[in-house]
């Protein structure tokens, strides 16, 4: 037929594209060949696509779940907004806590400092910085064992806090375990080396083990991270002095005594020094500034009888060493210095009396026996052979001593 057109022929032959329902039918497809398809008008084309409809039920049901997500969207960020209100809540009280435990804590109020930094813990046990104030809490209140305790397990939570170390070896050593003090605080030292407190307290406890030279080794470190401080000079020294570096201890209590003229038994421990290298008078001299600071002191006492002693001066030697006995009971050096005076003076009988006291209390010491047999070969008393006969038995068996041994010229 003349007057049919392409379009007419497309219009009876393509059929309209599957049409997808929300019950899952299928239009009929098109049984047109696809090399038909470029001749489509734009009009055959919308009418192949408008077989594309939504069903109602569909849409109600989409809707549906766009407001059920919306709800569920709604109620997380409740919960979120809820949680996050209770986390500040609970972390600005934490913070509160953990400020008055402090506070506490500057005050000398330790058990105040215990009980705030207990509720922060409870509040935040995760929290190192609690950790750290309730260790510390414990340690200052001397409850050694709750310090103990929480410091070894915030230790294992936390082991490369050089602080919860420190407070930890701090505990240990006041409660008598220098072993693990020592351990304790190493770590720590190595953990914050600039920490001159770390060094002082290390050395403290080393000085308590009669390691000097690595006593002194710590104190050096401590002057080198903080500057000059009277304590650590004194310290110094004295583990100088114990170490046999007597010039070095000299310079070191010196050093304290400019920085502090006060420093307590600076005088003291000069003297000593002074003592040791044989420069007794320079000893009296500061025993006897020592004395007018602490005049019950019984080794002060004790130290300026004997020097005094060996320069001479028995007769004001006598006062001071009768005094030491008197204050310190205990002291046999100081009862045998004063019978040696005592003898030295002529009045036998109480020299004897000072020196059985002094041989009661160091039954190893020869030393008392010796006197002993002079005093009584001066009044013709037949015991001197004994005492010859028992000086001789302990002389050969006395073991040689080290460091700061009181070897004497009988």
């Amino acid at each position: 037929m003349m007057g049919t057109s392409g379009e007419g022929l497309l219009s009876r032959n393509v059929q309209p594209r599957a049409r997808i329902t929300a019950s899952g039918a299928n239009c009929a497809p098109s049984r047109e060949p696809f090399r038909m398809l470029p001749a489509m008008k734009l009009e055959d084309a919308g009418r192949a696509g408008s077989c594309f409809q939504v069903d109602p039920c569909w849409s109600e049901r989409h809707v549906s779940h766009e407001l059920f997500r919306v709800g569920l969207l709604l109620v997380v960020l409740l919960c979120f907004a809820v949680a996050n209100t209770f986390a500040q809540a609970a972390s600005s009280q934490v913070e509160a806590l953990v400020r008055q435990g402090q506070a506490a804590l500057d005050a000398g109020n330790f058990v105040a400092a215990v009980e705030d930094f207990e509720q922060a813990r409870q509040l935040a046990p995760e929290n190192l910085e609690v950790a750290r104030g309730l260790v510390l809490s414990y340690l200052q209140a001397g409850r050694l064992d709750a310090a103990i305790a929480s410091g070894r397990q915030t230790g294992e939570r936390w082991p490369q806090d050089a602080e919860l170390h420190h407070w930890l070896g701090l505990a240990y050593f006041k409660a008598g375990q220098n072993a693990e003090a020592a351990r304790e605080l190493q770590q720590a030292a190595k953990l914050d080396r600039a920490n001159s407190d770390v060094h002082f307290d290390l050395a403290l406890v080393l000085l308590s083990q009669n390691q000097y030279s690595s006593a002194a080794d710590e104190l050096e470190r401590a002057l080198k991270t903080k500057g000059s401080n009277p304590v650590t000079h004194l310290l110094l020294g004295r583990a100088y002095q114990n170490s046999n570096r007597t010039l070095q201890a000299i310079q070191q209590f010196q050093t304290a005594l400019r920085l502090d003229p006060n420093a307590p038994l600076g005088h003291y421990h000069l003297g000593f020094a002074y003592a040791s290298l044989g420069k007794n008078k320079e000893a009296v001299a500061e025993y006897e500034k020592e004395i007018g600071r602490s005049p019950e002191n019984p080794e002060v006492r004790y130290q300026l009888g004997h020097s005094l002693l060996e320069t001479g001066e028995v007769k004001t030697a006598i006062v001071h060493l009768r005094r030491a006995t008197e204050l310190n009971p205990q002291n046999a050096d100081a009862f045998y210095d004063l019978g040696k005076a005592l003898l030295m003076q002529g009045e036998a009988q109480p020299a004897i009396s000072a020196l059985r006291r002094a041989a009661e209390l160091n039954p190893a010491d020869p030393s008392p026996h010796y006197q002993l047999a002079r005093a009584f070969e001066r009044t013709g008393n037949s015991e001197a052979k004994q005492e010859w006969q028992r000086f001789a038995e302990l002389k050969k068996n006395q073991q040689q001593t080290g460091g700061m041994a009181t070897g004497r010229i009988h």
